[in-house]
């Protein structure tokens, strides 16, 4: 199934409109690791849980991205929505390309690591 895709600069002219019942539902695809240490995503972002749609409100358009600038990731998740009934799409480069641009993010917590054992580190 062809996946829409979504530019960069469509995404966040949309995401800036007005009239928020018509920005689009951006959701976080990337894989478990990328997203757990990376400390931004992008405004308003979402992460759901599996194939759990239940959270998305079906009358607004869901962009989802990962960190593959081919969006290998996020074309699934869009063919899965898709599927369930949803208008998706896929962001075109992914998160890659959003920060590329210097277009806006948020903070978000990444996971912390345990300081090694005294010790541990000794040659």
């Amino acid at each position: 199934m062809p996946v829409p895709r979504i530019s960069r600069e469509d995404l966040k002219s949309r995401l800036e409109a007005e009239d928020a019942a018509g920005r689009p539902v951006v959701v976080d695809a990337r894989l478990k690791y990328p997203y757990e240490h990376s400390t931004l995503q992008l405004p308003g972002a979402i992460r759901l849980a599996g194939s759990d749609f239940s959270a998305l409100p079906r009358d607004r358009d869901i962009v989802a991205y990962d960190s593959d600038p081919d969006e290998l990731v996020s074309s699934k998740v869009a063919v899965d929505l898709i599927r369930a009934g949803y208008k998706a799409s896929a962001l075109r480069g992914g998160i890659v390309d959003w920060l590329a641009a210097s277009f806006p993010t948020e903070a978000k917590q990444a996971i912390k690591a345990a300081p090694p054992e005294p010790g541990s580190l000794k040659g």
